[in-house]
């Protein structure tokens, strides 16, 4: 993987990016001439136009991005491939229009973009034709000796047997430290040099996952290891960055103080984050207002009592405060100052709240909290104090989600289905640890385009 703005991308990924970047750019420009050849005009020099071809090109790469056309089925399978690369030039089609409307001298002509489309669905589908299997095959995964044979290196083999697996294990190395849970490990005495293993084996990279360290660290194979150019990683390091969390399992307090993040350019992005969310909730507020107001009348019409309501929320610091929700349950849905976590099929969601749920327009209300400065449109998703406090005793490091602002979408909500039970409630904290930890603009753009996929397919809404 390269790391690109403290985010992990797989290389195949990001060379899959690109090429599909330059054939966009060609797909525009071979539509810009197939229309000029049309009413029988000469072509200016590319240059003049390269706003335009670059404008379409960007529109449809962040399409792409946003239906998923870069996950791990898209790699994997051409019919899931194709039918993500039709929903990704149908958005296309409206950010262009939109494009088009707001900016018209920095657009294609509309004749150019309709030949661009077409032609952009074909090379997108033959570029995955002809390399789909060698992007998705080892030859762009890397290559990794893993030092240990017990619990924690156990845990890489799974990882590796994963269809998401972004690496090979090339063997393991059993360093007598406790119990041994992988069997085909070799023993570190039966290796005479293991900088020469290494080597040997062609590994790229080395990890630590020892499950005692006491006695067991083998500082001089280490040394010789990175003295022959092979990357050295410990388990936590090299889990956060081939899961996208930070591995509650194999974290310890002194691993976050002295791992990179949290820190590094914080200010400059906290005040880009809260430009953005100022502008986008102030448009969003006026764009989404009929859209509230109807649903409000069903919720009314449908069921007894108030079509809003406010929840008490824990956001920034630990801080209370309260967000508004449009009403997706019966009013009385929760006895006096109890909690209860939403089920799948819950019963007590109406018919409305069930519909508005799938679409989260039950959420819509809260871009007003973003206004206000309370939330953030991208962050961990805020928890009811009664959850929190539940929590903080059952899971180490609970609290340092409040470090960031809350927000409406947020990297578990994109990698993570929803969740009411205390081991989602674990795997939504290493995702929130994960954003907390590596939280760049990229990062949140990132979120926010991923978040039309989870808007167009909501499999984990409740």
């Amino acid at each position: 993987m390269i790391r690109l703005f403290k985010h992990y991308i797989p290389y195949a990924v990001l060379l899959l990016g690109l090429v599909d970047f330059a054939m966009l750019l060609a797909a525009a420009e071979a539509g810009w001439r197939i229309r000029l050849w049309q009413i029988d005009a000469l072509a200016e020099p590319v240059w003049t136009r390269l706003p335009q071809l670059a404008s379409f090109a960007v529109a449809l790469e962040c399409a792409l991005i946003a239906v998923g056309a870069y996950g791990d089925e898209a790699l994997q399978s051409l019919r899931f491939a194709a039918a993500r690369l039709l929903v990704a030039v149908s958005l296309g089609v409206i950010l262009i229009s939109l494009m088009f409307f707001l900016f018209p001298e920095l657009t294609l002509w509309r004749s150019n973009s309709a030949y661009a489309m077409g032609l952009s669905i074909a090379l997108l589908i033959l570029v995955r034709a002809l390399f789909g299997r060698l992007l998705g095959s080892d030859t762009f995964k890397r290559r990794v000796l893993v030092l240990g044979a017990g619990a924690r290196a156990s845990r890489i083999m799974a990882l590796a047997n994963g269809a998401r697996a972004g690496f090979v294990v090339v063997g393991f190395v059993a360093m007598n430290e406790g119990p041994q849970r992988v069997p085909q490990a070799i023993d570190r005495r039966d290796i005479e040099s293991l900088g020469d293993h290494v080597v040997a084996l062609g590994a790229s990279e080395v990890v630590l996952a020892l499950d005692e360290r006491r006695n067991a660290l083998p500082f001089k194979d280490l040394l010789r290891i990175k003295t022959t150019g092979v990357h050295v990683n410990e388990i936590s390091t090299f889990l956060e960055r081939e899961t996208g969390r930070v591995d509650l399992d194999s974290t310890n307090p002194s691993w976050l103080i002295f791992s990179d993040g949290f820190s590094a350019g914080r200010r400059l992005s906290s005040i880009a984050k809260r430009g953005f969310d100022l502008v986008a909730s102030l448009l969003l507020l006026v764009i989404a207002a009929p859209v509230i107001a109807v649903t409000a009348v069903l919720v009314k019409l449908e069921s007894k009592g108030p079509a809003f309501f406010r929840q008490t929320r824990v956001g920034l610091y630990g801080e209370n405060f309260s967000i508004p929700k449009l009403r997706s349950m019966r009013q009385d849905a929760e006895a006096p100052g109890k909690a209860v976590w939403a089920e799948k099929n819950d019963p007590r969601i109406t018919r409305v709240g069930r519909v508005i749920r799938k679409l989260r327009i039950d959420e819509l209300p809260q871009v007003w909290s973003v206004l206000r400065g309370e939330m953030s449109f991208v962050g961990p998703r805020p928890e009811r104090p009664q959850f929190v406090a539940e929590l903080e005793k059952s899971l180490s490091f609970y609290a340092e989600r409040h470090m960031v602002k809350p927000g409406i979408t947020g990297w578990a909500q994109i990698n993570y289905p929803y969740g009411a039970s205390l081991e989602d409630a674990r795997h939504k904290l290493e995702y929130g640890l994960y954003y907390a930890k590596n939280y760049t603009p990229f990062l949140d753009t990132l979120i926010l385009l991923q978040t039309v996929r989870v808007l167009i397919w909501p499999e984990g809404a409740r």
